[in-house]
């Protein structure tokens, strides 16, 4: 089967959307289910992920069977059962508990620019990562998540950093995932080289020797 075009934003038809904004050129390959959410350009999803009240950035590579934003039952009420905030379902003249949903609708998982979600993670709703993060594969992720950090765990725990602070600055400072796609196919040599200084020195329009 022949790829669609880049200019394309594919949807597979058996993926579920609820009010949903997809970027340009985003991908949500089978049965991944995603609501009340924002994913940003050219950010794609793997089959079987369950996306809720989330705002995906740019460039955001997430793999299969992936749960952002799993929402949470009501710990502080006499009982966690859903009958307490949908009741409708056992009770048709009962209405459902609209500040409850609107709560969770609130506490949103805000995911950075070019971010990788690795195989079976799971983000806990109210979380946020930074740009240039990696979640690595069946990670749990509870807390906020630094820039150009991989974490990894149960809970996810930091492993290491991927650049050093100083060059996660600059990148973050460049902000790669705001030029004109054009621009970034222009430049493609730069983003398939493994120097990362070289790539801050002629992409920096701020370098530190300037102040």
């Amino acid at each position: 089967m022949a790829r669609p075009k880049l200019a394309e934003t594919v949807i597979d038809q058996t993926a579920s959307l609820r009010e949903v904004t997809l970027g340009r050129c985003c991908e949500v390959l089978a049965r991944s289910v995603l609501e009340y959410s924002v994913v940003g350009d050219y950010s794609y999803l793997g089959p079987d992920c369950m996306v809720a009240d989330a705002e995906i950035g740019r460039f955001c590579a997430i793999a299969a069977r992936v749960r952002i934003g799993a929402p949470n039952h009501p710990m502080d009420r006499p009982s966690l059962h859903r009958f307490t905030y949908c009741p409708e379902y056992y009770d048709a003249g009962a209405s459902r508990d609209a500040s409850f949903f609107a709560d969770r609708r609130a506490d949103r998982v805000r995911i950075g620019h070019d971010v990788w979600v690795g195989h079976g993670v799971i983000v806990l709703p109210g979380v946020t990562v930074g740009d240039g993060a990696v979640l690595a594969a069946g990670a749990v992720v509870t807390k906020e998540v630094a820039p150009y950090t991989i974490v990894g765990g149960v809970p996810a725990k930091p492993l290491r950093r991927r650049f050093s602070r100083e060059i996660a600055i600059r990148l973050a400072r460049i902000a790669w995932w705001n030029w004109p796609f054009e621009i970034i196919v222009e430049r493609l040599e730069d983003f398939q080289s493994t120097d990362i200084e070289a790539f801050c020195e002629r992409w920096d329009p701020a370098p530190e020797d300037q102040g």
